[in-house]
């Protein structure tokens, strides 16, 4: 499948629709890659208690504002964002957990 045009590059308003849904399609397969490296934290991390890490959470947190900032996105919005997305893994992290062990 040919790639869309760049943002900046799009004359049409479908190859606007065209852009979107290449990263939409993007964004879920590393959506998918992250959940998958919940699933590696789930099968390695030896106790329950350690699958949430407030001192990581704020890591990436800090990691993605300054990534935002540098790329003029709104630090709010993006903030959102991951809060859930980190929230999400991590009681997915939970449920893998407790499956692994059969609790």
């Amino acid at each position: 499948m040919d790639q869309p045009p760049s943002p900046s590059d799009c004359a049409s308003m479908a190859e606007v629709r065209a852009g979107v849904d290449e990263v939409d399609r993007q964004l879920i397969a590393l959506i998918e890659r992250r959940f998958g490296y919940m699933d590696a934290a789930a099968r390695i991390k030896p106790a329950r208690d350690l699958v949430r890490d407030e001192e990581r959470k704020s890591d990436v947190l800090a990691r993605v504002d300054a990534a935002a900032a540098a790329s003029g996105l709104d630090r709010g919005l993006i903030a959102r964002l991951y809060e859930e997305l980190i929230e999400r893994s991590i009681a997915h992290e939970f449920r893998r957990w407790d499956e692994l062990r059969e609790l």
